[in-house]
């Protein structure tokens, strides 16, 4: 079991709902970065979902997208990331890391130098949205096979007949994308999603979380009641982007955490 199984089962026992927050590594800057994510499982994050800074980050809006920038201007790398995550795992070995981002990086450094690397930092998943299914081969079966949970998303336009191709080597827990977009673009209705939340959860044993468009502690809540749990990223990266303390930002995840945790 990875560390995100055992956090799901750990849930699971507690009753409660799971809460994942959503941080660009070095973002402001390598050092804030840092304090950020060892401030977060304190702050009630449960999973922490670390990105992987690149150029062209086609699935994400222009609050993610800046994030980005910011930290590549400040000449954040994919082995400093790494770098972070082992930092992190100095003094916390129980809360998983799942690194999301885009493949371009991972096939520069090359498949199985990363997955080796990912499993010795303490990454225990990855969400690479520009892998489609139709390329398993090239890094999920290998990062699967080596110990990493290899995370899809399905989307509002995941039909029947793609859902199971999407499903087939999940592990760690389903992301459904709660609106038809880019991050933060919209704010999601849990009405409105909960008949494709079931339609997922109907066709495979993993947790669901939703993510996309969650801004507010009621929206957590909301949208946590109707899955396995939520996920929160654009809402804490604008508050990085408009330069506030570490103390702030994590203050306001703890808000946003208590509202999942309530549902």
């Amino acid at each position: 079991m990875t560390r995100i199984d055992q956090k799901f089962a750990q849930l699971r026992a507690e009753g409660r709902k799971g809460f994942a927050a959503y941080v660009m590594a070095g973002d402001p800057d390598a050092a804030t970065s840092l304090a950020l994510v060892k401030g977060l499982p304190g702050a009630g994050v449960d999973f922490i979902e670390l990105g992987m800074p690149f150029t062209d980050p086609m699935a994400d809006g222009p609050v993610i997208q800046l994030a980005g920038q910011r930290a590549l201007a400040g000449g954040q790398t994919l082995q400093r990331t790494l770098d972070m995550v082992a930092e992190f795992r100095k003094g916390d070995d129980t809360t998983p890391i799942v690194m999301m981002g885009y493949y371009n990086p991972i096939y520069s450094r090359g498949v199985d130098r990363f997955v080796a690397d990912a499993l010795a930092a303490g990454i225990d998943g990855l969400i690479v949205v520009d892998l489609p299914p139709e390329e398993d081969a090239e890094l999920c079966i290998p990062a699967q096979a080596a110990g990493l949970n290899f995370i899809r998303l399905a989307t509002p336009t995941t039909d029947d007949a793609r859902l199971p191709k999407v499903l087939r080597n999940s592990s760690g827990f389903v992301y459904s994308v709660s609106i038809t977009g880019i991050t933060g673009a919209a704010a999601p209705q849990a009405a409105d999603i909960a008949p494709d939340v079931a339609r997922i959860k109907a066709a495979t044993d993993l947790p669901v979380m939703v993510g996309f468009g969650i801004t507010t502690p009621e929206s957590a809540q909301a949208i946590a009641g109707i899955a396995d749990g939520c996920i929160v990223g654009s809402a804490i990266v604008r508050l990085i982007g408009e330069g506030r303390p570490v103390a702030e930002v994590l203050a306001r995840v703890a808000d946003l955490a208590a509202g999942a945790h309530r549902a």
